[in-house]
This record gives structure tokens, C-alpha cells and sequence, in this order.
């Protein structure tokens, strides 16, 4: 290596030092602390007794919570990705169109995504409790409004309607995703014939593929790391209908101070989250459209 690619090289360490020494400290070296300990026994107070795949086999064989808190992070990923993605899509569409206070929409649907997931959470606390403004507002049409965070029933749905509240991040990665679709493409539908769902469907849509996938891919992450929305409406209740992975492992290690298990149920959420992950881009060959150059 010459002279002048050796001071390269070392300006290069030297200026990315702080982001690989941070790696490092702060992310790999814990993950692979948390491996050893998820092979021990430990309370954080005592030293660690190595018990080799006890806590996985625990996990897998004897503990029912652990199967309702993964069955429960599924369904509310299943439902509020989607449903999120839906939203943001058709909330595009809309906020693209040459209307009045079009600035003003856009500034009031990604309003709500400024807002702390703590003030956010406890605002719906008061909105979904029995006597709060959703239950009045249904009350108006005659509808009995159950006790969303009380009933085993309705607490998955009022987690997924709080949900729905963040869509306008994935709306604004989508506006500005429609504003880069070239207007000739429309002229020449238009031309052709094709009406405003032919466009969408055949060109508004194709273009957006990328934006939804990379939408879709952090929904995903999220909605399996879901923590504050339950920790502070419904603390896993009731009878564990809302309990997801994340309280459940911020529970047994800071509640329990079972660290070797809360080590190991956090490994199995992390090979979930990969499964999921390799799964959506497994897929995205067949709906996923990247414009390419022809030569």
C-alpha cells in the first residue's frame, strides 16, 4: 500500500473511530454479553450460574405466557402494519391532490408523530376510558361503549387504534415518493384512456413499491418491539390479553431480576423479528418495482 493510501486509510479510522468504538461498547459488545447470560442463571446481584439451554427450553416447553405474549405481538403486528400502511397510502393520495390548505393537512397529519409515545399513550388512556369522549361519542348513536383497556376483547383493538395515530410518518415518505413520479407518465394514461384507479393501480403504485417495502420492514420491527403503549395503558392486562414481548422481557429482568431468562427471551424475539424480516424480502421480488436504466 503506498504512502498516500496508508494516510487515507488512517484519516478514514480516524474520523469513523467514534461511531466504531460506540459499535462496539455500546451494541456489540452487550449482544455478545447477553449470550453468555442467557446461558446462566443470574439476579444481577449474584454471580451467574452457567445453565447451559434451560432458560430456552423454559421458554419453549413450560412457560405459557411467553407463547400468549408471542401469539398477542403477532396479532397486533399483523393487523396495525398493515392497517398503518393502508392509512398512510390513501392519506398520500389524498394530500397529493391540488386542494385548499393542502399545507395545512400535511402539517396536521404529521403533527401527531412530534408527539412524546408518553403523552401520546396517556391522552388515550383518558380517551379510551369508560367515561372518556370515544365511548360518549358512540353513545350518541346508541352504541354501548365497552371498557376498552379492561376487557380482554377490546384491549388489542384499542392498542391497534393507537396505532393508527403515528401513520403520518409513513405519509410523508409517501408524498414525497408520488411527488417524484414524472407527470409524462399520467399524460400518456390519460392518453391511453385510463381512468384515476388505473393510474394509481398501474403507475402511482409500481413507483411507490419501495417506499411501502421499506414502510412495511420498520412496521415490522416496531410492532414486535411494541413497549410503551403497554407498559403504560394496560401493564400486560388484563390476564395477560395484552401482554407483549418486550414488557414481558422488561418484567422478568427488572421486575423478576430473572436476567439469564429476560438474556434468552430476548434472543428468541430477535430470531422472530429476523424470520419475519427475511421473510418480507424473500417476497419483495414479486411486488417490488426499482426503476432501472436500460443501456
Amino acid at each position: 500500500m503506498s504512502k498516500l493510501r496508508r494516510r487515507e486509510a488512517l484519516w478514514f479510522y480516524l474520523f469513523a473511530s467514534p461511531w466504531i468504538i460506540g459499535f462496539v461498547v455500546f451494541l456489540l459488545g452487550p449482544m455478545i454479553a447477553s449470550v453468555y447470560i442467557s446461558l446462566t442463571d443470574w439476579d444481577s446481584f449474584t454471580p451467574p450460574k452457567f445453565v447451559g439451554l434451560e432458560n430456552y427450553t423454559r421458554l419453549l416447553t413450560e412457560d405459557p405466557v411467553f407463547w400468549k405474549a408471542l401469539w398477542n405481538t403477532f396479532f397486533y403486528a399483523a393487523i396495525s402494519v398493515p392497517l398503518g400502511l393502508g392509512i398512510g397510502l390513501w392519506l398520500a393520495n389524498l394530500l397529493n391532490k391540488q386542494v385548499r390548505l393542502r399545507k395545512v393537512f400535511r402539517t396536521l397529519i404529521y403533527l401527531p408523530t412530534l408527539v412524546p409515545l408518553v403523552a401520546t399513550a396517556m391522552i388515550f388512556k383518558m380517551v379510551l376510558a369508560p367515561s372518556g369522549p370515544l365511548n360518549d361519542v358512540l353513545g350518541v348513536f346508541s352504541i354501548p361503549g365497552p371498557s376498552w383497556l379492561l376487557e380482554s376483547i377490546w384491549v388489542k383493538p384499542a392498542l391497534i387504534l393507537l396505532s393508527v395515530w403515528g401513520a403520518g410518518g409513513a405519509t410523508v415518505l409517501l408524498l414525497a415518493a408520488m411527488k417524484g413520479i414524472p407527470r409524462e407518465l399520467y399524460e400518456a394514461a390519460e392518453v391511453d384512456g385510463a381512468g384515476p384507479f388505473r393510474q394509481f393501480w398501474s403507475i402511482t403504485f409500481p413507483q411507490l413499491t419501495p417506499i411501502i417495502f421499506f414502510n412495511l420492514i420498520m412496521g415490522l420491527i416496531g410492532a414486535f418491539q411494541v413497549f410503551s403503549q403497554v407498559y403504560i395503558l394496560t401493564k400486560g392486562g388484563p390476564d395477560n390479553a395484552s401482554q407483549m414481548m418486550v414488557p414481558l422481557l422488561f418484567n422478568e429482568a427488572f421486575s423478576f431480576y430473572h436476567m439469564g431468562y429476560a438474556s434468552a427471551l430476548s434472543w428468541l424475539l430477535f430470531a422472530v423479528i429476523l424470520v419475519f424480516t427475511l421473510l418480507a424480502f424473500r417476497t419483495a421480488r414479486r411486488w417490488v418495482f426499482y426503476e432501472t436504466e436500460v443501456k
